[in-house]
């Protein structure tokens, strides 16, 4: 449970901090609605989903330790360094430079979410990061994993695409987000650090 735990909040916390996904789903819920953005966000959740699955997959196959202490030990480092970019950045939303579009259907989202979160290689890297944490349980346990990570970008682009659908929202956003990204920032360093740290000690041990 509290390995559970730490890398939901991981995930949750990175979830967070807008990103080219965040913008895109804010531009075409403002255009078209949040039931025509839905398509975006799902677009988005089944990109992740294909990172997901590779990612858990992939770790769980390898058998070969020295291998799998590598990974750990760059997924590790991985999260220090999107940690600390996070602690340094000046992220703002600037509701005048999102660019405004024209209604599209949910289909045409559907596919920009798609190809959005696909051509997105922060995302592959980021899951890989958290499946060399927990590559050692097993293959039922990677499962809920995956379909708890899956279930919860879907969930959270859903609710942005709700919430954001005007200008004043996002305004309000852009004023926590300082915050949100300082929280999420410290929580990855440490999580990375974490997995650094267990990596060397089982070693030396």
């Amino acid at each position: 449970m509290e390995q559970f735990l730490a890398v939901a909040a991981a995930h949750f916390l990175a979830l967070l901090i807008p990103g080219v996904d965040f913008f895109l789903i804010a531009r075409a819920s403002m255009s078209s609605g949040w039931r025509n953005a839905s398509g975006v966000c799902l677009g988005i959740a089944a990109a992740n989903g294909v990172f997901i699955a590779a990612a858990f997959s992939g770790v769980s196959l390898i058998s070969y330790a020295p291998l799998q202490n590598a990974i750990q030990l760059v997924g590790g480092g991985f999260l220090i360094v999107i940690g600390l970019t996070f602690l340094r950045s000046r992220t703002r939303i600037d509701v005048d430079r999102i660019p405004r579009a024209q209604a599209t259907t949910w289909m045409r989202n559907f596919g920009l979410g798609l190809a959005s979160g696909l051509l997105n290689p922060k995302n592959a890297l980021f899951y890989l990061s958290l499946a060399s944490a927990i590559g050692t349980t097993s293959s039922v346990t990677l499962a809920l994993y995956g379909t708890w990570m899956f279930s919860v970008v879907l969930v959270w682009d859903v609710f942005v695409a709700v919430v954001l659908g005007s200008r004043s929202a996002l305004a309000r956003l852009d004023r926590v987000l300082p915050w949100l990204t300082g929280i999420a920032g410290a929580f990855l360093v440490l999580f990375g650090c974490g997995m650094v740290i267990s990596l060397a000690a089982h070693h030396l041990g």
